[in-house]
């Protein structure tokens, strides 16, 4: 008997779910960390990246503790996007691993997406893993496209003519902006709204929001995480959402905004560029393997309903649902 098999044997009491709380986030953090390298088979998969105290901060009413005889057994998050709702991660001790935890952990995330009237939701998982996926599809989500977590060396490059960031406006100019973002992002899918993510960038410091201002409005807006304590990780800029206005040019907007990506992470001294394209969105991707980016990681996005969303091939927007 293993001593993964024996610590199952183990388990005494049922499966109890309450929100997480502010003292549970550095164990909460050992479990994510833990789930992820065991089933990876690698010490520590995240480093310096903070997956954990970030979406914790953006909003606890949205993260979810599972104990088991008292103990940290797993916890999960909810994002809202406007129309569009996305969780994760999902992580429970290996110890406890098929006895009901992950999906205990479930049914709250759930209620948050019915609360919030959220019309399209998702999730980034292991495309290899029968178990991960079976899981999510008893909650009416369905794989779709592969998704692509992709990297690249810092270039020097130009100045972004016209280039701002949400952080050097002034607290006067903050509202017409985020209008500015809801009306770009809701233009890329109905009721798409990142204001709390980009709020909760600037808010916690975890790096800033680069937007690209046009004759017609915005042209483009990118939530950037930078460094160790963010879930970008030392050295690296991970975008975490990017998009620009859909339409005629829409490529060459999108050229243009992975340059004004690159040039805040050459102002912040990293040394690596990481976003994630959905394979529903090819010529976005391919505009991003021809700049020198490649792929690290890849898992699949799933969908409930089994529906595109904003991952269809007229769409320019970076995001990976981790």
């Amino acid at each position: 008997m293993t001593a993964q098999e024996a610590g199952r044997k183990s388990v005494g009491g049922p499966v109890s779910v309450r929100p997480l709380r502010e003292a549970d986030l550095d164990r909460a953090d050992e479990i994510v960390r833990v789930a992820f390298g065991t089933f990876l088979g690698v010490p520590d998969p995240f480093g310096t990246a903070d997956y954990v105290r970030t979406r914790f901060a953006a909003d606890p009413h949205a993260a979810f503790a599972a104990t088991v005889d008292g103990e940290l057994a797993g916890s999960n998050f909810a994002a809202n996007w406007g129309s569009v709702g996305f969780f994760g991660p999902l992580t429970v001790r290996p110890d406890l691993w098929d006895h009901g935890v992950g999906k205990s952990l479930m049914e709250p995330i759930m209620g948050c997406f019915e609360t919030w009237g959220s019309s399209h939701l998702g999730l980034f998982t292991f495309s290899h893993s029968p178990k991960h996926l079976e899981l999510y599809r008893r909650y009416g989500f369905w794989p779709r496209f592969l998704t692509a977590v992709m990297r690249k060396q810092v270039a020097a490059r130009g100045a972004v003519p016209a280039r701002v960031t949400y952080a050097g406006l002034s607290a006067a100019d903050r509202p017409d902006y985020l209008s500015a973002c809801r009306a770009l992002t809701d233009a890329v899918y109905e009721g798409l709204d990142l204001e709390r993510e980009i709020v909760a960038v600037h808010a916690q410091g975890l790096g800033d929001t680069v937007l690209l201002p046009g004759e017609s409005g915005l042209d483009g807006l990118a939530v950037c995480h930078c460094g160790p304590g963010s879930e970008a990780g030392a050295d690296v800029c991970f975008v975490k959402f990017g998009a620009v206005r859909p339409g005629r040019q829409a490529g060459d907007r999108f050229e243009r905004l992975l340059d004004a990506c690159e040039q805040l992470a050459a102002e912040r001294g990293l040394g690596q560029l990481e976003a994630g394209m959905n394979l529903g969105r090819p010529d976005a991707y391919q505009r991003m393997v021809a700049r020198g980016f490649r792929t690290g990681l890849q898992g699949v996005t799933m969908h409930r309903p089994n529906e595109p969303g904003y991952s269809h091939p007229d769409a320019y927007v970076i995001d990976d649902w981790r």
